[in-house]
C-alpha cells in the first residue's frame, strides 16, 4: 500500500536534510583541518572557522534529527517492548511519540521568538566575522518543526498498523 502524499513528502524532505546535515559535518571536519593549518603552519589567527564549525555541528544536529527518526538511528533500549506483544508495543510506541512530540512541540514553541527576535534585530556574533546570527538559529526552529511532523508521521504509520512499532514484528520476542 502506497504511502499517503503528505507522509512521503515529510520523508523525503527528512532524507535530504539528514544528507544536508552528514555534508555539514564534512565541511566542517575540512573547516577544522583548514584551521590547524592556518594556525599550525602559517601562524596566522583564525577568524570565522570556530563558529563555523560550531554554528554547522549544531545545525547538523537539529537538522538531521528527523532523518534519524526516520531510519531509527537514535539509542533504543528494546528490552521492554520486545517483551511484549504486539498491541501493547503499540500503546507503548504511542505514548512514549507522544511524550517526544509534545517535547518537541514546546521546544519548537521556544525556538521560533529566540530566531525571530534574532532576525528582525539584526544579531551578529562578537568577533570579527560578525556572522549573522538569524541563519544558523534558523537550523533549530526548522529542524524541530521537521521533527514533530516526523513523529506525526511515525505515529499515524503505526496506528494504522503501515509499520510495525519500534520496527519489531509480532515474531521479535524476548
Amino acid at each position: 500500500m502506497p504511502l499517503p502524499a503528505w507522509v512521503a513528502a515529510v520523508n523525503a524532505v527528512s532524507r535530504a536534510f539528514g544528507v544536508f546535515s552528514a555534508g555539514l559535518i564534512v565541511v566542517s571536519i575540512i573547516v577544522v583541518c583548514h584551521m590547524v593549518f592556518v594556525r599550525a603552519v602559517l601562524g596566522q589567527s583564525s577568524i570565522w572557522q570556530t563558529e563555523f564549525v560550531t554554528f554547522s555541528l549544531v545545525a547538523a544536529t537539529f537538522l538531521g534529527a528527523p532523518y534519524i527518526l526516520l531510519s531509527r538511528g537514535h539509542v533504543c533500549v528494546d528490552v521492554v517492548p520486545l517483551m511484549l506483544a504486539t498491541s501493547a508495543r503499540r500503546r507503548l510506541h504511542f505514548i512514549g511519540s507522544l511524550v517526544a512530540l509534545a517535547f518537541c512541540a514546546m521546544f519548537l514553541y521556544g525556538a521560533i521568538p529566540w530566531w525571530w527576535e534574532a532576525w528582525t534585530s539584526g544579531q551578529t556574533t562578537p568577533s570579527i566575522w560578525k556572522a549573522r546570527m538569524w541563519i544558523p538559529m534558523l537550523s533549530v526552529p526548522l529542524g524541530l518543526g521537521l521533527l514533530c511532523l516526523q513523529f506525526l508521521s511515525e505515529i499515524w504509520l503505526v496506528l494504522t498498523q503501515r509499520t510495525p512499532p519500534f520496527g519489531l514484528t509480532a515474531e521479535d520476542k524476548l
